[in-house]
């Protein structure tokens, strides 16, 4: 095919789709781009290729990309094919009749799709309970597992850029997809008719009055410390996150809390961040410069959805910034040991993935529980273990994913856990002491473990591959002048390279959910009684910036 000639078959699989669509907008959109095509117009030539080349596959929790018409894209034909794919599949199991949750985010179009989704599920036979609003994604998971539901559906793209949406399923219990139900329902999708040709009239229910409340309810209760005194600047990051994150705040006893007014509104576009989330550069400057105005305590940063929750400190030195995943997974895993009730957990099991920092592992050593390292995602810390996750109190991952109450949500929650760090916070306000003394209480017991990332952010997929390729062709044999004691090749479970030298541990993998070529760093050193952290801290930074420079010489991607 030439720049500016239409290919005959691809014209032809334009109109077909165009034919099948049940969203006019949609339809009308692609309408404009093949006229301009058929113009002989190479960018809308382009487009229509990139569009029509493959469905968009099934990923770590489900359907997510950009919207826009067509099967590469998030829009109303395809969400509507996957709903009536996820209910073929649901009545293969034996699970026809059954109840499906549905939830939603207020991204563009989020409403739109889980409406359509709820009455196509309904359409089929199944007791579709659909969120009353815009609310976050930890109530779905939660209501998925609270009303015995066999899949819940949550229209959500998390973190990603405003013009991307997306559709994770939870199945039983309110885990989220892992093989092979995965195959099977993307091959159920597959099989699906065309959207136009699909029943989506059918009547879904709202969920239970009560459920919100309950939600509420178990998000308070991971509060178990008696200290309330504490002043809380907070942001949902123009997200769904807000009122629920402030509601079960002043339920567990903390009602100091100030919202970034720029960013408390939901808003799709997400005016004041690059990217709405808390990981990226300056993402959290709105919430540390309130946090430095009213001179709070603690700082507290959801995603969109609210799965994922960021801690923002004040340092020694008086300067807020925010604390990495791995240091708030350490502090609330030591939390949760600490404070558990062996009674009524009395084999417990804390869990975390091959690219978060070890410290986990020995924090768990230290209150004799056991420990499970997993893949990457929440899919797999939830069944860590014996593949069930039975005994799971506690999970977290790097990417400031947090699971404090598996009992009852089986994924991330970034609401609890923002509960649980106040409430350490607040504990240790009382006493006189700050989060910065128990980070340095860990580092005493267990290791300085600096922890860092390196990211390429690529616009061609195909320099990850080559990446990676390049990665396996020449393994590095020292890093930081140490020997590489140990590599492991994860594939073919995951694409995922682990370096080990005495001190220095590094995984280098593509991202799940943005397209990212990520070097998950980390150093340990031993501290004594009398060392002095400051000067081992400014050490360890100086090091991990040596290992991204011999990194980036290694990947060659910039």
């Amino acid at each position: 095919m030439s720049a500016t000639a239409l290919d005959g078959d691809l014209r032809r699989a334009v109109v077909r789709w165009i034919a099948d669509d049940p969203s006019p907008a949609d339809a009308a959109e692609l309408k404009g781009i093949l006229a301009d095509a058929m113009a002989g117009d190479a960018a809308a030539i382009g487009e229509l290729t990139d569009r029509m080349s493959a469905p968009l596959a099934f990923g770590t929790a489900g359907l997510r990309g950009p919207l826009r018409a067509g099967p590469a894209g998030m829009n109303l034909a395809v969400v509507r094919r996957a709903a009536a794919g996820i209910a073929a599949y649901l009545r293969n199991v034996g699970s026809a009749g059954e109840s499906v949750v549905i939830g939603y985010d207020a991204r563009h179009r989020s409403a739109e799709f889980a409406h359509d989704a709820a009455g196509v599920l309904a359409a089929a036979g199944f007791r579709v309970l659909l969120a009353p609003s815009a609310l976050p994604t930890p109530l779905t998971a939660f209501g998925v597992r609270s009303l015995g539901a066999v899949a819940g559906l949550m229209v959500t793209a998390s973190h990603n850029p405003p013009n991307d949406n997306g559709l994770k399923v939870y199945l039983a219990g309110g885990t989220q997809l892992v093989w092979p139900a995965d195959v099977q329902i993307e091959a159920a999708i597959a099989a699906a008719p065309a959207g136009v040709a699909i029943d989506a009239t059918g009547q879904a229910q709202p969920w239970p009055d009560s459920l919100i409340g309950d939600y509420l309810d178990r998000a308070a209760a991971v509060a178990t410390g008696g200290a309330k005194s504490l002043r809380i600047a907070a942001t949902p990051m123009h997200g769904v996150g807000g009122e629920t994150l402030v509601k079960a705040l002043y339920q567990a006893g903390f009602s100091d809390v100030h919202m970034v007014a720029e960013q408390a509104v939901p808003d799709p576009d997400f005016p004041t961040v690059a990217f709405p989330n808390p990981e990226e550069p300056g993402a959290a400057d709105l919430l540390l410069a309130l946090a430095t105005a009213i001179d709070a305590d603690l700082a507290i940063a959801n995603d969109p959805d609210a799965d994922r929750c960021a801690i923002g400190i004040k340092d020694v030195n008086g300067i807020w910034r925010m604390l990495t995943g791995n240091e708030t997974g350490a502090l609330l895993g030591d939390r949760v040991l600490r404070g558990l009730d062996r009674g009524a957990h009395p084999d417990p099991l804390v869990a975390t993935t091959i690219v978060s920092s070890a410290m986990l592992k020995s924090i768990a050593a230290q209150h004799d529980v056991r420990f499970d390292e997993t893949l990457t995602g929440f899919k797999w810390i939830v069944r860590a273990g014996d593949g069930d996750g039975t005994g799971l109190v506690f999970g977290f991952e790097e990417a400031l994913g947090l699971c404090v109450d598996p009992t009852v949500v089986r994924d991330k929650d970034g609401i609890s856990a923002a509960v649980l760090a106040c409430d350490l916070a607040a504990t240790l306000k009382a006493g006189g002491r700050h989060i910065t003394d128990a980070l340095d209480d860990l580092a005493r017991q267990h290791g300085l473990h600096a922890t860092d990332q390196l990211s390429f952010r690529v616009a061609d997929l195909s320099l990850i591959t080559d990446g990676m390729a390049r990665l396996r062709g020449n393994i590095p044999i020292e890093l930081l002048g140490e020997t590489v004691l140990t590599t492991k090749d994860l594939l073919p479970q995951t694409d995922a390279v682990v370096l080990h030298t005495e001190r220095v541990r590094v995984v280098i993998r593509p991202s799940g959910t943005e397209p990212k070529l990520k070097c998950y760093l980390e150093i340990i050193t031993p501290v004594g009684v009398d060392d002095d952290l400051t000067a081992i801290r400014e050490a360890s930074a100086g090091q991990l910036t040596a290992l991204k420079s011999e990194l980036r010489e290694v990947l060659q991607l910039g």
